[in-house]
């Protein structure tokens, strides 16, 4: 299953981008779907979390000002980013958790990380 990230790009402080990530191959489905960045420096982190059901988690940092949601029918994830500031400057990653379904008419996990896309919030 691949993923492919996009809709990064370069934002003035206060401004907002929306992210996309869809998901494509022998999906049989997507029980998770995260949003992680990683910063010059740092380790990467989870920004926010979306089950197949719709339950949702967010890093402290980002509550409140990110929302992340999916399309099911899709297979896409999107980060809505409001409010931006420099700290928010990093690589965003796509990841996801599911099924897939084989040749052989069998299902078996998978683990999926997107190519990342660069968010960059000019101050």
């Amino acid at each position: 299953v691949q993923l492919q990230a996009s809709g990064g790009g370069l934002v003035q402080a206060g401004g907002s981008l929306r992210l996309s990530c869809a998901a494509s191959g022998s999906i049989f489905s997507i029980n998770a779907m995260e949003w992680y960045r990683q910063a010059p420096g740092k380790q990467r982190e989870l920004v926010a979390g979306i089950t197949n059901t719709g339950t949702t988690n967010y890093a402290d940092s980002v509550k409140g000002r990110f929302t992340i949601s999916r399309d099911n029918a899709k297979n896409t994830m999107y980060l809505q980013m409001n409010s931006l500031d420099s700290e928010d400057t990093a690589v965003y990653y796509c990841h996801a958790l599911g099924y897939r379904d084989t040749s052989h008419y069998s299902r078996l996990p998978f683990d999926s990380w997107g190519q990342g896309t660069q968010v960059t919030v000019s101050s």
